[in-house]
Formats: C-alpha cells, structure tokens, sequence
C-alpha cells in the first residue's frame, strides 16, 4: 500500500513542459535492434512504439513512445548515461517544435518556388 500512495503523491506534482510521452535516443549502437529497445526501455512501463534509425542519416538513434508520461520521464531519468554495448546512450524528451523550428527555412521555401513554377501556380495578386 506504501507503494501505490508514493506513486499517487508522485504522480499529483507538476511536470517540467518539456516532459512527454516520447523519448528521443541518441548514441546508440548501429545493429542494435528493436527487440534490445523494448529489453531496455520496457523495464520502466508499456511501451506503445519504438523506432530505430535506419538510414544513414540516422544511424544511432531512435524514438521510443510510451503509454503513461510518468513512465517515460522515470526512463529518460535512468537511462540517460546508460552504457550499451560499450556506448552511452543519450535520453532526451522529443520536442516537435524545436524539430521543425531546425529545418532550413530558405531550402523550403526554394522548393515551393520550384513547386510554383512545375505546375504554373501563381501567387500573385490580380
């Protein structure tokens, strides 16, 4: 019972805003496999999807998504630092806004300009 009530006190605070259900992994081994993800990261609660970078670009990282916010902010907690395979692995929470805040603003808007004029779409006024 003295489990359950700390659980509950625990679970009544306030969480920082960057926490999230969603965990960003760095530093991870190449041919480390989804299977070795859900032995790592599943000791801490139920884990809903995990993502394992698969492309050159990036190798070494993944996403892993979990049912409950607690659970993922007491994974991104002990994880961080965590040795696998003689690697540290890096645990952060995944920001959406910082990640498409990163894209290159002036390559996109290159493409609609190359997008405009492929298809005669014109965005000037009459």
């Amino acid at each position: 019972m003295a489990f359950t009530a700390n659980a509950q006190a625990q679970r009544q605070g306030r969480l920082a805003p960057e926490v999230n259900r969603i965990l960003y992994v760095r530093n991870l081994p190449y041919k480390i496999s989804a299977e070795d993800m859900y032995d790592i990261f599943g000791k801490y609660g139920p884990i809903r999807q995990i993502r394992v970078g698969s492309k050159q670009d990036t190798r070494g990282t993944a996403f892993v998504v979990y049912e409950d916010i607690y659970d993922a902010k007491n994974a991104c907690e002990h994880l961080s630092g965590f040795n696998v395979c003689g690697r540290y692995i890096v645990v952060l929470y995944h920001q959406v806004q910082r990640a498409f805040a990163k894209m290159d603003k002036g390559k996109k808007a290159e493409e609609i300009e190359k997008a405009k004029a492929k298809y005669g779409v014109s965005t000037a006024e009459k």
